[in-house]
């Protein structure tokens, strides 16, 4: 299955990208993907911790599951004031 993963804030500079199309054996879940972006672009790994993962616009656990076309959108944590 093909799934977009959308990426924003330092992770996106990171890679110097705003998206990535990924594939992945049915069944696969948010923390499946975590793991094959982490190898095929080791510049996320250091966000990795502070990455929450959201999938159709709704925020998930690592254990979700992903379907074929899914957005999944990595949002690193965002400070102000």
């Amino acid at each position: 299955m093909r799934v977009k993963v959308r990426l924003f804030g330092a992770p996106r500079e990171a890679l110097g990208r705003c998206e990535i199309e990924e594939e992945l054996p049915s069944g696969s879940t948010v923390q499946d993907l975590m793991d094959l972006l982490m190898e095929d672009y080791p510049a996320l790994r250091s966000h990795s911790g502070m990455i929450r993962m959201a999938v159709n616009r709704k925020y998930v656990s690592l254990e979700a599951q992903l379907r074929e076309g899914d957005e999944v959108a990595f949002i690193p944590p965002v400070g102000g004031g």
